[in-house]
């Protein structure tokens, strides 16, 4: 274990060194001054000078990368060249919003997903059975922002049962967890069929059947774990994927989250607020497949962290 977690921990460092160069070269070469952008066209030279010097414009490239990373590992993130307040504000304002939508919406998928994908695997010669194949496959194919005004439509406009958009209450989260958690219901109730199905074609389970062992016992007790290895694993590259990447669904709902936040970023060329939006997620990211990784290795005794 101790191993596995210095593996790890090295991984980490280098990771998210990789990343740092790569975002904040990537948003060098964009087209675009940040401080023609800040001041607009109608400012003087002086003024003009002025900025870029307040936002270190004027330094060499790697004096200015390894001056904000040296910075970044002390706290000191700055402040925000478009809100002109601490990044570190606006981080944690963001994430929280962001995580939270995250976990409502990979548990509603879970919670969808485990018994269609169980029920699947166990009848699946049954029209039940078939109709929830062909409905899974169709979730694979809806464009998110599709379900997501369509769900406005229905339960916010006609119905007026919902609220449309923003994070004003609880109530308000539950059409972007919809929006995000029925495509990856579709796709972890096919990993769930696949992998329940597998386990129930195992010796051991032969061996259970043929001592007498309930049908229930066998499904629950004995299958159910081994089945579910590849849901758990896909479940958390989900988690990393909806953490990273739910810009759309935040545009559509109005959401101030974290996509929000990288996307206005990148436009307005705001160095400080990219790179450390960038590097919490991929260190959140890490830190998240880590958990995983040792889930797994609670569910499967065999997987040994050497």
């Amino acid at each position: 274990m101790k191993r596995y977690l210095l593996q790890k921990t090295g991984g980490f460092v280098l990771t998210a060194i990789l990343v740092s160069i790569l975002t904040f070269f990537v948003i060098q070469i964009l087209p675009g001054d940040p401080a023609l952008l800040m001041l607009g066209t109608e400012a003087t030279p002086e003024i003009y000078a002025r900025v870029r010097v307040e936002m270190n414009l004027d330094k060499p490239v790697l004096q200015r990368y390894f001056g904000w990373f040296a910075d970044f590992l002390k706290g000191q993130w700055g402040n925000s060249w478009r809100y002109s307040m601490p990044v570190r504000d606006l981080v944690a304002r963001a994430f929280p919003l962001s995580i939270l939508l995250a976990f409502l919406s990979v548990g509603a998928a879970l919670l969808v997903a485990t018994p269609a994908g169980m029920f699947m695997a166990a009848r699946p010669k049954t029209y039940s059975a078939r109709l929830i194949s062909v409905l899974t496959q169709a979730g694979l194919g809806l464009p998110q922002f599709w379900v997501g005004l369509l769900l406005i439509q229905v339960f916010a406009v006609n119905m007026r049962l919902l609220p449309a958009g923003g994070n004003s209450s609880y109530a308000s989260f539950l059409l972007p967890t919809l929006t995000l958690a029925l495509p990856r219901a579709a796709i972890l109730s096919r990993f769930m069929r696949v992998g329940m199905a597998d386990a129930l074609r195992q010796d051991y389970i032969r061996t259970a059947r043929a001592k007498g062992v309930s049908s229930r016992a066998i499904f629950f007790k004995h299958a159910l774990r081994n089945g579910s290895l590849a849901v758990v694993t896909v479940a958390g590259l989900q988690f990393a994927q909806l953490f990273a990447g739910t810009i759309v669904v935040e545009q559509v709902f109005g959401l101030p989250g974290v996509g929000q936040l990288l996307l206005t970023g990148v436009f307005q060329r705001d160095l400080p607020l990219v790179q450390a939006v960038v590097m919490v997620i991929v260190f959140l990211i890490l830190l998240f497949d880590l958990a995983f990784d040792l889930c797994l290795g609670l569910l499967d005794p065999r997987i040994r962290y050497e």
